[in-house]
């Protein structure tokens, strides 16, 4: 599970529910995920030839039949002719109503291991093309038809071929989710360290090392990964692997970055405890690629993907800040680069892919929660006048703006005064119309201290009508709005009483 639950908000406790905003980003991160599914990015991925049609014309002249019973016992016969039945099979084995009339012939999955451990490379090749066709089926009685292959799959990682470790990679991927007996067979088998050495050894092959991701994530989602499989993962030389494909050079390539990036961010939110130099190890290096992406996009380039690689990336160093208790963790994203992509982000997608752009705010309040160094960051880069700017927005970028800036005010009494500078008086009577409470609660908040910070702020609120704004909820609202607006008005406005404490207090 995501743990977005962990945002942070130190700047006084609101009388909203925590436990309701913790239900409500579960679900945001539940579409969110099945949304990734829909887009093929962790379902069942079937590889196909480049040359798929010219070699269905030349291989079709072998057979016309493509009944798979009687394809099965022609490819049990050796001659010319065996690889094109053996194609032919492969591609009949595409229809799902096939593939269950071919698991109930007796030995079928045998017969294509025998070609597969065979001598002939053509026909390896395309027996495998038929055990991955299978492996991409709807048909869950399908996967553990195939785990008398898994044995060899395995071995085979460890070949030159790139074309059929991928498809060795592809097919373990496909079938272990649709099985809880296939996934312990193939963790008793050695799939994670047979995964570390394919990266390992095949580390400047960019199409085995997106196969490895694609496979591994597919490992990490299961219902057992955090017991049975991430501890294994995290032993392994995998997560090292994993960050360096997130290195922003020549050899950079967007398939496998997305991939591993999607792998780390499963572990990161895994639950597991990550240690301290892996945990800094990864925000390091995922705040740096965003820094580079963050300069892509603000180039103009938007497309071809990049925001699949984002979520990842701001999912990992979100959920670290937050969760992690180490001090190396916020050292290492020390870089103002960061703060100032995530602010690049935000501004890029806010039209175009407004839940990318509240993801960015997220990470951004779990800056300023985390250290008062990165609310001085923003203050020094002249970041804050555009994040107001973006109040009016909805769908939960003007919740996660409020945050920030609370935690800007929270941190530093002064800022309070830079903050009114920057016009958040007024942006705040607007947020305080607003038909959402908790824009409402956490627009109270902030303005309980900026009014705290002396006289002169107290003064601008009044001159933009603060006084019978707070007096409509006085009047008209109920709850915690009432109360905070109450007490505004009380020991601030109608007063003029002197800063009393950091906390609204609530009866």
């Amino acid at each position: 599970m995501w743990r977005l639950s962990r945002v942070r908000y130190k700047a006084g406790r609101a009388g909203y529910s925590l436990e309701e905003f913790r239900l409500k980003r579960r679900e945001q991160e539940k579409a969110l995920r099945q949304a990734r599914r829909d887009r093929e990015l962790v379902s069942k991925r079937l590889l196909l030839d480049e040359d798929d049609g010219q070699q269905e014309a030349i291989m079709d002249t072998y057979s016309d039949d493509k009944d798979v019973v009687s394809l099965l016992h022609k490819i049990q016969h050796r001659g010319p002719e065996r690889e094109g039945h053996l194609y032919t099979l492969g591609k009949s084995l595409r229809d799902p109503a096939s593939q269950l009339v071919f698991i109930k012939q007796e030995n079928s999955v045998h017969v294509l291991i025998g070609l597969l451990t065979g001598t002939n490379t053509q026909c390896r090749l395309q027996s495998l093309h038929c055990l991955h066709e299978l492996s991409h089926s709807p048909h869950p009685s399908v996967a553990p038809a195939c785990l008398p292959a898994t044995p060899y799959l395995l071995t085979y990682l460890s070949g030159q071929s790139t074309r059929f470790t991928e498809l060795c990679l592809y097919t373990l991927g496909n079938i272990f989710p649709d099985s809880d007996v296939v996934r312990e067979k193939l963790l008793a088998q050695g799939i994670i360290p047979a995964l570390a050495s394919c990266i390992e050894n095949q580390r400047h092959n960019m199409a085995v090392v997106e196969a490895v991701g694609f496979t591994l994530s597919q490992l990490l989602q299961t219902k057992e990964a955090s017991r049975k499989i991430i501890p294994l993962v995290l032993a392994s030389s995998l997560p090292s692997n994993l960050l360096a494909v997130l290195t922003p050079n020549q050899n950079f390539a967007l398939g496998p970055a997305i991939e591993c990036a999607w792998c780390l961010h499963y572990l990161t939110c895994s639950g597991e405890d990550l240690q301290a130099v892996l945990a800094s190890d990864v925000v390091l290096q995922c705040g740096m690629l965003l820094v580079s992406l963050s300069d892509t996009v603000a180039q103009g380039n938007k497309e071809g993907g990049l925001e699949l690689l984002i979520w990842p990336l701001l999912r990992c160093v979100g959920n670290l800040l937050s969760s992690s208790t180490s001090d190396e963790v916020c050292a290492c994203l020390s870089d103002e680069r960061v703060v100032a992509a995530l602010c690049g982000l935000l501004q890029a997608y806010i039209q175009i892919q407004p839940a990318l752009a509240r993801e960015s705010a997220w990470v951004l309040n779990n800056f300023t929660a985390r250290s008062s160094l990165f609310c001085s960051t923003l203050m020094r880069l002249n970041l804050v006048p555009s994040l107001i700017q973006l109040l009016p927005f909805s769908q939960g970028i003007n919740t996660m703006i409020l945050r920030v800036l609370a935690n800007i005010a929270h941190k530093k009494r002064e800022s309070c005064v830079e903050l009114a500078e920057f016009g958040l008086l007024s942006s705040l009577s607007a947020t305080l119309k607003m038909a959402a409470q908790e824009v409402v609660t956490l627009s109270l908040d902030i303005l309980f201290m900026l009014l705290a910070s002396g006289s002169q702020v107290v003064e601008d609120f009044v001159k933009l009508g603060g006084i019978s704004l707070l007096e409509t909820f006085h009047y008209c609202s109920e709850g915690d709005v009432r109360r905070r607006a109450t007490y505004l008005l009380e020991h601030h406005l109608l007063t003029g009483s002197p800063y009393s404490g950091n906390c609204i207090p609530h009866s």
